[in-house]
């Protein structure tokens, strides 16, 4: 039997980071991404983005189970939720950004194999429209996304804690000669190793993933 591949152990660099801050080239991945602004624990519209990504990315990984099955297509675990944060307001600094959830500005993600062209993610909306014909699958769209150089960590704990984390990425930067360089796509970026619903706030894991440049 074929081994189910799985995205966080074959590129252990990019989800598995150490818990001291590394620099990482992150390469150019093709994403299914739902937008969003407001407070993710009380706004209806980022649970709705979840529902949507998981959703569409199930539906894309079961393709196996239909007679249509897409080209190149190998048995995979879906990989974990990313989210891209930033603030309305661009004067608070970024290591407050988990501070001030009402103002957040959000980009949910969930990486997709090579093989999902948008061919492969259409038919996956028509899927998921027949099974739940109440979602707005409008709002999900491909994106295809390359950070560059960024400077990361693996957080443990409370998503309220990251601001520790975030302070010691910065300073691993500058001592290595770079300082973080946000812009209208370069973000805060987190991915999610555990689900906040089954796990104890202090055995959470994300990786918090910031652009940099040359100081």
């Amino acid at each position: 039997m074929a081994k189910t591949f799985d995205f966080k152990n074959e590129y252990k660099d990019l989800y598995l980071p150490p818990e001291a801050p590394t620099l990482i080239a992150v390469p150019r991945m093709r994403f299914i991404a739902v937008d969003g602004a407001g407070n993710p624990n009380t706004a209806p519209a980022y649970a709705q983005a979840l529902e949507i990504l998981y959703g569409l990315s199930y539906a894309i990984k079961m393709a196996k189970m239909s007679g249509d099955v897409p080209e190149g297509y190998f048995d995979y675990v879906v990989p974990p939720l990313e989210g891209l944060w930033r603030l309305s307001d661009t004067s608070i600094p970024a290591e407050e950004i988990m501070h001030h959830k009402d103002a957040l500005i959000w980009t949910s993600l969930i990486r997709q194999p090579g093989f999902v062209t948008d061919e492969v993610f259409d038919k996956a909306r028509e899927t998921l429209a027949k099974k739940k014909p109440g979602l707005d699958l409008n709002r999900a769209r491909m994106l295809d996304f390359e950070e560059g150089l960024c400077v990361q960590i693996m957080h443990l704990g409370p998503y309220d804690e990251e601001p520790a984390s975030v302070r010691r990425m910065e300073a691993y930067a500058a001592s290595q000669g770079y300082r973080v360089a946000f812009s209208d796509t370069r973000l805060h970026h987190e991915i999610y190793l555990a689900d906040p619903r089954k796990t104890a706030p202090e055995k959470l894991r994300t990786v918090i993933r910031h652009p940099v440049e040359k100081a």
